[in-house]
């Protein structure tokens, strides 16, 4: 997955061409007969997606998601209402389109040569590659020639079925596969991972995702090199709808909310470790529940989840843990810490929990209000690791190289050079081990990530154990104040909210619909 950045020159300079020549038809020219005057006119932008980890997902009371909130954004911007609908493959988006059931598909689409003969592409906002799965411990196809009929199964609509029609006539005659006429790439990952599945195919990202829950599902080969992933409209001679998003993405590139949003959802990594994972979710089973309990006690500004993730990176919630340089415990203090904040033993479980949140804290309310609520935790926990005067020299660093000091995505590429003589030479408060701080930070976030979603996924296990004949049902039309039974294992990917969204979450939003009633 390429970072979004690498885009932003090509949406400015295209938006800036576009736009020009676009103009007339945005509906603030005058004109009432568009596409824009008809959405305005009914009030209301109709979006469809698939509920996955990173488009939209729901969790306790609130939504989340990259398309998620830039389709609420983009409403916003539009001055109308939102209407999402949930379809559970990339075929019943498309009929949505044919069907003028939708404004705007937003679903991590990717952009190929067959979509766009049919359809009208939005900007880029991030990319792809397509990777065949497959189960550790099971047999790894090296090449689709081994590929035998009836192992592969791939969702409806996907991308990658024109990919392997062409691999089939120019390489792999003999290439067999089955298209599910149902499930999502998701659910199909899922059946791999619990072996009820041979291989299927997915994005890059997603699976990154799942495999935080799920790090037994592995990638075989890849199928494709990076591909656009953007949202798609119906084709039409009236332009206006496709002048107003490139509008759009352009103010939110230059006010900096495609980058947050950038970091929010796609900036925890992509460098898998499986050995690392499985031990974490171990832990989980072995020895979280009895600690579970002083996180929640004591997470009172975050979410407990973070904080045992904090903890887990600082000891292996080990209460015992000693390192070296003299700190201890679940939170590994320093003498100096404890001291300061009343603590008599480091190594009492609670003692050391209970400290430990106040000191992030402390923390977090040094940060500068300049930075945007839902990062300012990531600063936190570099000040955490490395010293909030570190901290400081890694934000003006930032400033004089012209970066963003204020944008974690920013500040966070900079910690390296904390340890470097070049930088830290005409710095403040000199040296720092800034790549520890980065590495500490982006675990925390991994580390978070998989224990949301292993313990939603429990929830949801047990929950569908104590009623085995509940049948499931999917609604097309879902809001925030809407029931949403989620098909996949939900991932929130921020900090602040028992959801997990960092920052703002939309749990009422006076700019959204009601939702209608389930299928």
């Amino acid at each position: 997955m390429k970072k979004l950045k690498l885009n932003y020159l090509l949406i400015g300079v295209v938006t800036l061409l576009l736009a020009v020549a676009l103009w007339p038809a945005i509906p603030w020219s005058g004109k009432a007969d568009n596409r824009i005057a008809a959405i305005q006119a009914r009030g209301v932008l109709r979006v469809s997606t698939i509920a996955t980890p990173l488009t939209m997902y729901r969790a306790g009371d609130t939504m989340s998601g990259l398309d998620y909130e830039l389709s609420q954004a983009f409403a916003d911007y539009l001055g109308v209402k939102l209407k999402i609908t949930v379809r559970q493959n990339i075929s019943q988006l498309f009929d949505d389109l044919d069907n003028n059931n939708a404004d705007l598909l937003a679903a991590g689409l990717v952009y190929n040569e067959a979509r766009s003969q049919h359809y009208q592409a939005g900007p880029i906002y991030y990319s792809v590659s397509q990777q065949m799965v497959y189960r550790v411990g099971s047999l790894r196809p090296r090449s689709l020639a081994s590929i035998k009929e009836g192992q592969l199964t791939i969702a409806p609509g996907h991308v990658a079925q024109s990919e392997l029609e062409q691999l089939q006539k120019s390489k792999y005659p003999d290439l067999r596969w089955r298209v599910d006429p149902k499930l999502s790439s998701n659910e199909l990952m899922l059946q791999v991972a619990q072996g009820t599945l041979d291989y299927t195919i997915a994005d890059s990202v997603a699976i990154g995702l799942l495999q935080r829950v799920h790090p037994q599902l592995a990638v075989a080969l890849d199928l494709s090199d990076e591909q656009p992933v953007t949202w798609f409209s119906r084709r039409s001679s009236d332009n206006s709808l496709s002048a107003a998003l490139l509008d759009f993405y352009n103010q939110i590139n230059e006010d900096g909310t495609l980058a947050r949003l950038e970091e929010k959802y796609l900036g925890h990594g992509n460098d898998f470790d499986y050995v690392d994972t499985r031990s974490f979710l171990r832990a989980v089973d072995s020895v979280l529940p009895e600690l579970q309990p002083l996180f929640e006690k004591y997470a009172t500004d975050i979410d407990w989840r973070l904080l045992a993730a904090i903890s887990y990176q600082e000891s292996h919630w080990d209460s015992q843990a000693t390192s070296p340089t003299g700190v201890r415990g679940l939170m590994m203090l320093t003498r100096n810490t404890a001291q300061s904040l009343g603590l008599t033993d480091r190594l009492d479980a609670e003692q050391s929990i209970s400290g430990g949140a106040r000191y992030l804290k402390d923390m977090m309310s040094k940060v500068p209000e300049s930075v945007p609520e839902e990062e300012r935790i990531w600063f936190a926990l570099a000040a955490y690791n490395m010293g909030y005067a570190h901290m400081l020299d890694a934000r003006a660093l930032t400033a004089k190289q012209k970066g963003n000091p204020d944008s974690w995505s920013d500040v966070k590429q900079r910690l390296p050079l904390l340890s470097q003589r070049p930088y830290y030479s005409k710095l403040t408060y000199g040296y720092a081990r800034g790549h520890e701080a980065y590495a500490y930070v982006e675990n925390i976030r991994k580390y978070q990530i998989s224990l949301v979603g292993y313990l939603l996924e429990k929830e949801k296990q047990a929950a569908a154990a104590a009623q085995p004949k509940l049948v499931q049902s999917y609604p097309t039309n879902i809001t925030p104040q809407g029931l949403f039974p989620s098909p996949f294992s939900s991932l929130p990917l921020g900090p602040f909210s028992q959801a997990g969204a960092g920052g703002k979450t939309h749990s009422a939003l006076p700019n959204t619909l009601s939702p209608v009633s389930p299928r």
